[in-house]
């Protein structure tokens, strides 16, 4: 099930956002996303329409949009991957919304494929303010 996200979500989904970023993103070191942790949390989170996918009590995965179009950030459990579930949340968000954008890192081979798949499609390459490693910003509609 599809649903926005509550108060006593957000400590999965962070823990997801964490474990999931630490391992799909190798080439960066794990202390980034340590260190902004709790500004995602207690600033970006909150500024965000969240929305979680859930199964039997278990938070498996999360979409947050920004300024009704940006993807600030999807993120599927690592143990719930290739089952669909980011499918479902982007056609969820492609109900809603009619443009979403999102930027990956080019490294991030993955996650390149996947929105290729759902019909992304590049539309600039640039540098990361933060990390200094090249991101597509990537749009679909």
């Amino acid at each position: 099930m599809i649903r926005e996200i509550n108060p006593s979500d957000v400590e999965a989904v962070m823990d997801i956002w964490l474990r999931t970023n630490v391992s799909a993103h190798f080439f960066i070191p794990e202390s980034y996303w340590v260190n902004n942790f709790e500004e995602v949390k207690n600033e970006y989170l909150p500024g965000a329409t969240s929305y979680v996918y859930e199964e039997e009590g278990t938070v498996k995965a999360f979409v947050s949009i920004v300024d009704d179009y940006f993807i600030g950030a999807l993120f599927v459990g690592e143990e719930y991957q290739r089952l669909g579930v980011g499918n479902e949340l982007i056609n969820y968000c492609k109900e809603i919304y009619s443009r979403l954008d999102v930027t990956v890192y080019a490294e991030n081979a993955n996650a390149v494929k996947f929105y290729e798949k759902e019909g992304f499609r590049i539309i600039e390459r640039r540098p990361d303010f933060d990390t200094k490693r090249e991101e597509l910003l990537m749009r679909w509609g």
